[in-house]
């Protein structure tokens, strides 16, 4: 693994491949955007000519890409990863993806003698920079203590189990956080409309039961219509988006999940895809005619 290969570069892989130069591996990179790689290799990192061609390349390869669709293209597409795969190769998917699509595309590594953890992040493009995402991974444990050392550069590692095991993980987790910054937001409205001052009911509780990571981070971007991204809508309906089909597939009920991505829909309809999740509070502002800026 002395050269480790990194396909996308975007608002999150680009952060990560930084960290890992930094870190002072050796990395070969490639993404569709010609700008991205040119900022890659101007920061130390080889260019790479295609999926095939970081495949060949590399010992191990990572991938962070937008969605199911687009991990597939890059495995199984023209000049992509299988026609470059090595016998014994490690790929780690860090895409946020459905299950099902992990696991259909392990299957297809193995069949060349390569192996796939899927390991999902969670935290944004701010601990992304920071090198601090949770990173949930799925696949063998022999596969996992190969590059723990290296994904611990980009944030904390946890083998949650089987392939495909780390999207599901990502799946609750995005449930989570849209359900926590909602009722969030919904709290916070109450409270403006009760002619409580919404910051500091925030002050008052979050050390209380009610008090989390979502309401940490996003109540006072609420507070300061402060909604740059983050983590835009538009991803978090994507992985919505990948919930519902997989819970679906299950016969799994998810009302409030299904909530969510209606109150997402509408936030996008009223062109703010490209906002933080956390303008969930636009939504209420909208909802109940207030705001909730100082």
């Amino acid at each position: 693994m002395e050269k480790i290969g990194f396909i996308g570069l975007g608002i999150m892989g680009k952060p990560m491949a930084k960290n890992l130069l930094a870190a002072g591996k050796s990395l070969i990179v490639y993404d569709v955007v010609p700008q991205a790689v040119e900022e890659l290799t101007a920061a130390g990192a080889e260019k790479g000519l295609s999926p095939k061609d970081v495949a060949e390349k590399s010992g191990l390869v990572i991938t962070m890409l937008p969605n199911s669709p687009h991990v597939r293209e890059v495995v199984c597409g023209k000049n992509g990863i299988l026609e470059g795969v090595k016998n014994g190769q490690l790929i780690v998917d860090m895409s946020s993806i459905a299950p099902l699509v992990s696991r259909e595309l392990g299957a297809l590594l193995a069949e060349k003698g390569a192996e796939m953890l899927d390991a999902p992040v969670s935290g944004g493009q701010e601990k992304a920079e920071k090198g601090t995402l949770a990173i949930m991974v799925g696949g063998t444990e022999a596969s996992y203590d190969k590059v723990k050392d290296i994904l611990a550069v980009m944030g904390k590692s946890t083998l949650v189990g089987e392939l495909g095991a780390g999207q599901t993980t990502k799946l609750v987790n995005q449930s989570i956080v849209a359900v926590n910054i909602a009722v969030v937001a919904e709290g916070m409205a109450f409270a403006k409309k009760a002619g409580v001052d919404p910051e500091k009911v925030f002050n008052a509780i979050r050390g209380g039961l009610a008090g989390s990571q979502c309401m940490e981070d996003k109540a006072p971007r609420m507070f300061e219509g402060r909604y740059n991204p983050g983590f835009r809508i538009n991803l978090h309906i994507k992985d919505l988006n990948n919930v519902l089909e997989t819970s679906h597939s299950l016969h799994v009920s998810m009302p409030l999940t299904s909530q969510l991505m209606e109150m997402f829909q509408n936030l996008a309809a009223d062109g703010h895809e490209t906002l933080d999740h956390g303008a969930l509070g636009l939504f209420y502002e909208k909802l109940n005619g207030l705001s909730l800026k100082k």
